[in-house]
């Protein structure tokens, strides 16, 4: 069991019990082992799903000129990209993760975009973020906040560096809520998409982990319990393709 006043994600890598130390390291492997490949398995694992989640997300956001933006767990810059262009490129984007890897996939996209000195690479954990006091305006994160260790120390540091009236916005697999179509996403789940990326990327292990953390998560209601707890006003969440991802968003008091 964890200890008390630990939330159990902080001490489960998928279904093995870590200490919180060791999650952290692994989760830098995961991605080490799939940065390579790691947008090609989205499209392969989501059939394409990912796109339309993305796309929707960010016209949420509603990022526009001038803007100084986080984000989090942004690797090789597919929300980054998404917000570049609807902002007009007029907004200040950096991008932020716990793994150097992903983040030279983003460098070399960007580039190959001509958009050379458009965004700053930033390594670094998503507990503890090298930046002041109310500095960014709006903070996202992708299919990043279940491979925290301590996610609620990650929703502390992003009301600490939000300005008051910032947004957050998190995009993130979440809970089917209907029976059927839960019982067939986890079938597909967890025997397909290990599977696929024992093919595609070499390496089954990091994609179960993936699929398990995904059940370990959070149901959307207790995200947003928890955000609240942060420090968050008005947080909420939409669930998108009946659950498989939702959205979740909050002010900065």
């Amino acid at each position: 069991m964890p200890p008390m006043n630990q939330n159990p994600e902080s001490t489960q890598f998928g279904r093995r019990i870590v200490t919180p130390e060791e999650k952290t390291g692994l989760v830098r492997g995961v991605f080490d082992s799939v940065a390579e490949r790691y947008d090609i398995m989205n499209d392969l694992m989501s059939g394409g799903l990912h796109r339309l989640w993305k796309d929707s997300f960010v016209r949420r956001i509603r990022p526009r000129p001038g803007m100084r933006i986080l984000d989090v767990a942004g690797g090789t810059g597919d929300i980054a990209f998404r917000m570049h262009n609807k902002a007009a490129k007029g907004a200040d984007i950096t991008i932020f993760d716990l793994n150097q890897n992903m983040l030279s996939v983003g460098r070399d996209r960007a580039l190959n975009k001509g958009w050379s000195g458009d965004f700053e690479f930033v390594t670094g954990n998503a507990e503890s973020l090298p930046f002041p006091d109310a500095h960014f305006d709006l903070y996202t994160i992708a299919f990043g906040l279940r491979n925290v260790t301590h996610v609620d120390k990650a929703l502390s540091e992003a009301v600490r560096v939000l300005r008051p009236g910032g947004r957050f916005f998190c995009l993130e697999f979440s809970h089917v809520r209907e029976p059927v179509l839960a019982r067939l996403y986890d079938a597909y789940s967890f025997k397909a998409i290990p599977r696929i990326g024992g093919l595609v990327a070499k390496d089954k292990e990091s994609y179960q982990y993936l699929v398990e953390s995904i059940r370990k998560f959070p149901k959307q209601e207790a995200l947003v319990t928890r955000m609240h707890e942060a420090g968050f006003k008005s947080a909420c969440f939409s669930n998108l393709s009946a659950g498989i991802v939702a959205i979740h968003s909050g002010i900065r008091p």
